[in-house]
């Protein structure tokens, strides 16, 4: 690609939140970005404002002529495209170069001192916090975020800074193609096992990706992980956690929705510092995203400023509503762990209050990998109403419902299953005290409507 004269870029899958940080990426570059994706969305309508011709039928007459040319278009594709994708078909036999996503943030890493937040969860909180605590400081940061942060309304920054944040994704094992200055690893509780098949495939995958960050740069690690890292020399190692390690916290407050607690760091212990989004999990995250910020170089009056004006993510215990009725919010989590953490952040804000889950199961593998888990997970709370599970991109699997999840929660939980269309009419007719739209799939889609309806009470 450095030797190409590129003028045009296609994306197969232009819709996915990563994917359209980086057809941005190339629209403020000046060039001709256009691309597939398989249903309209808020977001696709977003970047077809921002100049990208985008259509929604695989259809080879509908690429533009500047992306038939293949010794000027790059063509960028995400994993979940089938490989028998008509147009991915057409560029493959037409000798495009052609790159998976991740491999472009890789080019991008080698460009930029890549800043690299990895994990299984609360990479996106993490990368994003950073990004925010680095833009708003004298460093500056481009930053390719999995999630549209609050405080720009965006999944993307570009500036002309040295740096770049980047959300280090283990999918298909996508980090291999990065080359960090620095990473976070927040966490490596096994997922994608349909991909990785074991624990021991998934722990391997990581150990991997810290051989890749350069000589002069730093992992910056969660104490209590069970992999083990293979730096290369020149490489500095710190370790952080809620109470101990290189960075932690100290004299943590949590009152009243407010929570503040003091820095203390190898570098420079950084005191009174208020959460900006003050959830519980936020307070590690946030030490993660210091810890990284500090090291490449942010004073300590930027990272207090960048923390306490930190607005989150959307979809990230997103709150929706918050009155003395009724507290509404939706969060992405998808994992058991990610489950347990946001249910353990509620609890620990609503203590005295009934709280409710409503959950989207995410992939039929991962309810049968790991439907135990979850059931556990949720049983920290007072109700849980379950839905059909999300396929994404699998088949069913014979046996795997949403019942054993359903099955396996503890005894006193009250509990229901609803189809996800009934959704609606269950809101209307139900009166809750916390309420939590929990999932990766489009169960998020009716978050809205429900916003509207628990708003009309």
């Amino acid at each position: 690609m450095e030797n190409k004269d590129i003028k045009a870029v296609y994306f197969i899958g232009a819709g996915g939140i990563g994917m359209s940080a980086i057809a941005r990426y190339f629209l403020c570059q000046g060039l001709v970005v256009a691309g597939y994706d398989k249903t309209p969305s808020d977001l696709t309508r977003q970047l077809e404002k921002e100049g990208m011709l985008i259509h929604y039928e695989e259809n080879i007459d509908a690429i533009p002529a500047a992306c038939k040319k293949p010794d000027s278009c790059l063509i960028i594709y995400t994993p979940a495209i089938p490989a028998e994708h008509q147009e991915l078909q057409y560029f493959r036999q037409n000798g495009f170069e052609i790159q998976k996503r991740a491999q472009v943030l890789g080019m991008l890493t080698q460009r930029h001192k890549g800043l690299c937040v990895a994990g299984t969860h609360g990479k996106t909180t993490t990368s994003t916090m950073c990004a925010h605590i680095m833009h708003q400081s004298h460093l500056d940061c481009n930053a390719f975020l999995g999630g549209i942060s609050k405080n720009y309304g965006t999944n993307y920054i570009l500036s002309d800074s040295d740096y770049v944040v980047i959300e280090a994704d283990e999918f298909d094992r996508s980090f291999h193609w990065l080359r960090p200055w620095m990473s976070v690893i927040t966490s490596t509780d096994p997922d994608h096992l349909d991909i990785y098949g074991t624990k021991e495939a998934y722990l391997e995958s990581f150990r991997h990706y810290t051989e890749l960050i350069q000589p002069g740069g730093a992992l910056i690690i969660h104490r209590d992980l069970e992999m083990k890292e293979q730096l290369q020399k020149g490489v500095a190692r710190y370790d952080y956690a809620l109470n101990e390690g290189d960075f932690h916290a100290e004299n943590i407050v949590i009152d009243n929705g407010e929570i503040t607690f003091d820095l203390i760091s190898p570098i420079e212990n950084i005191p009174h510092v208020a959460l900006g989004q003050p959830i519980p999990i936020n307070i590690e995250n946030g030490v993660a995203a210091m810890a990284m910020a500090q090291l490449a170089g942010c004073t300590a009056e930027e990272i207090r400023r960048g923390m306490e004006t930190f607005k989150g993510v959307d979809r990230r215990f997103d709150f929706k509503l918050k009155n003395d009725k009724i507290v509404f919010l939706s969060d992405y989590a998808h994992h058991p762990k990610e489950i347990y953490q946001s249910a353990k952040s509620i609890r620990e804000l609503y203590r005295n209050r009934k709280i409710t889950a409503i959950f989207q199961p995410h992939l039929y593998t991962r309810t049968r990998d790991f439907y135990k888990d979850f059931a556990d997970a949720l049983s920290q709370l007072d109700e849980v109403i379950l839905t059909e599970i999300y396929p994404a991109r699998e088949q069913p699997i014979e046996g795997v419902t949403s019942e054993l999840i359903y099955n396996n929660l503890r005894p006193g939980v009250e509990k229901q299953i609803v189809r996800k269309d009934d959704v609606l009419d269950l809101v209307k007719h139900r009166d809750f005290d916390v309420l939590i739209v929990l999932g990766a799939g489009d169960l998020d889609n009716q978050v809205p409507q429900i916003t509207e309806i628990l708003q009309k009470r």
